[in-house]
């Protein structure tokens, strides 16, 4: 059998302020055809599924492009039709090919495309013809469009929430996608809208409970593979929503059927779902009064997995001014400070201006006079699924009791590493303020006595009722009280 596989993804922030341009994938992970290095990278599951099936199947493998961004603003429209025609040209050379099997991400926005993955699989399409499998392994916060199943055979997403299970799902989809090759089955999808924009964390109930039930239907009376898109409520498109995906083995009827009872089921149980989020001062409130600690503090709203700058200072802002100390902050993203502190040296005691840089979602900047207490070059963090993800230079400052990560390269808090390499003692602080909405959560929750999910201002914020929307079709809850 002979297998193609590539990747081109990013999530886009339609609110976000930056662009996403060719650097932003340069600096996340880009890998020319046959360059993809011995270890999986985020978005490559796919293909690092390929090779492992492929070692044991005698399968002829060729490796495309594999280009992956940071979240961001909307992709330029040069650099998603660059990194899409070097696929495709890739793609051409490999032909003839019995099997293609891509990491997308599903909520990739360009200049003038709403629909980047729909857009790429029809071309995809139009290349190896009907005959070919052509399967993908998308992000839950994806939009899933009707283009994107009508161009592919199979679209399978991750199912957790911290993303841990991204080889799992890419394995299902390789075996999945070489069975129907096979003739040994034949896939047929049904898709239903929710009509909504839902949270699933899957590190709590009823999310959890739900995931695990989808997962025990999987691979019994003909049911082949069910993903459920959470949607990406910030990216201002028309399909952007919570919709269900139901694979059957050649029934139609019994997949529209199953997906209109698990869209319903997971339609009843939103508000469940839904993430509470007390404003800053109730949330340090809180973890103040909690009796122990650590107290993990979610700042999702300048989260740079979902198109935030992660430079915002709201937080740090209140912290140091209602003197609470023994705390951490962290990543933020300042290359300019880093570089101060490098030509400052460890142990240096110096007045610096952190953060605010970006935009009026960051927060004007904050005067700190600070200690360098630690400095790392080149520092790489575990990222999910044990995948590394550089940061470049960093350094640890303190300033008013407050141990603060600033990064080079813009990424979230995964890793509890992106603090323990510099040195920073996170079971011995009171609070713990982190850069991410949720994936932290797989490895903070280790040390977190408590979790709380901060209700700040910034480019994901969590009151979508104040987004300004003007493409994602209404109604939809939960920004439409009647929907």
């Amino acid at each position: 059998m002979r297998v193609f596989s590539g990747s081109l993804a990013t999530e886009t922030n339609t609110f976000g302020p930056m662009p996403t341009g060719i650097a932003s994938f340069r600096d996340r992970g880009y890998f020319a055809a046959g360059q993809h290095p011995d270890k999986m990278t985020f978005f490559s599951g796919p293909l690092w599924a390929a090779r492992l099936r492929g070692q044991d199947r005698g399968w002829d493998l060729v490796e495309g492009m594999v280009a992956g961004a940071q979240p961001s603003g909307t992709t330029t429209r040069h650099a998603y039709e660059t990194l899409r025609e070097e696929l495709l040209a890739d793609l051409r050379a490999a032909l003839p090919v019995d099997m293609v099997v891509l990491g997308l991400h599903g909520a990739m926005v360009a200049d003038g495309y709403d629909d980047c993955e729909g857009d790429l699989l029809q071309r995809v399409r139009a290349i190896v013809g009907p005959d070919v499998v052509v399967g993908a392994e998308l992000d839950p916060h994806s939009h899933l469009t009707p283009l994107m199943v009508a161009q592919a055979d199979l679209l399978i997403a991750f199912k957790e929430y911290p993303h841990t299970d991204v080889l799992e799902r890419a394995l299902e989809l390789v075996d999945l996608c070489a069975a129907m090759v096979e003739k040994k089955i034949a896939p047929v999808a049904a898709l239903v809208d929710c009509e909504m924009a839902v949270t699933m964390h899957t590190s709590r109930e009823p999310a959890r409970g739900y995931v695990d039930r989808l997962q025990a239907l999987e691979g019994k009376d003909g049911v082949l593979s069910i993903s459920v898109a959470h949607g990406f409520p910030w990216g201002d498109v028309p399909e952007m929503g919570t919709k269900l995906l139901v694979y059957t083995d050649g029934d139609p009827a019994g997949a529209q059927a199953l997906a209109r009872t698990l869209a319903d089921e997971l339609i009843g149980m939103r508000e469940a779902l839904s993430v509470r989020y007390p404003d800053i001062d109730a949330s340090l409130d809180e973890a103040l009064a909690f009796d122990g600690g650590p107290v993990v503090l979610a700042d999702g709203a300048d989260n740079p997995g979902g198109g935030a700058a992660g430079d915002s200072t709201f937080i740090l802002r209140r912290m140091v001014e209602r003197g609470i100390r023994n705390a951490a902050i962290g990543p933020m993203w300042d290359p300019i400070a880093v570089r101060i502190a490098f030509e400052a040296g460890e142990g240096a005691r110096l007045d610096l201006r952190i953060g605010g840089k970006i935009s009026p979602m960051s927060g004007p900047p904050i005067d700190l006079h600070c200690t360098v207490k630690a400095l790392h070059p080149d520092m790489v963090m575990t990222g999910l699924a044990n995948t590394p993800v550089p940061l470049g230079d960093c350094a640890l400052l303190e300033a008013d009791g407050i141990e603060i990560v600033l990064i080079t390269l813009r990424n979230q808090a995964m890793g509890t590493d992106v603090f323990t390499q510099l040195g920073c003692d996170l079971a011995a602080k009171k609070i713990i303020v982190v850069k991410s909405s949720q994936h932290f959560y797989a490895s903070f929750s280790q040390v977190a006595r408590h979790v709380i999910y901060v209700g700040a201002p910034g480019a994901v914020t969590l009151d979508l009722r104040t987004l300004p929307y003007r493409k994602a079709r209404r109604p939809k809850w939960p920004l439409d009280a009647t929907a």
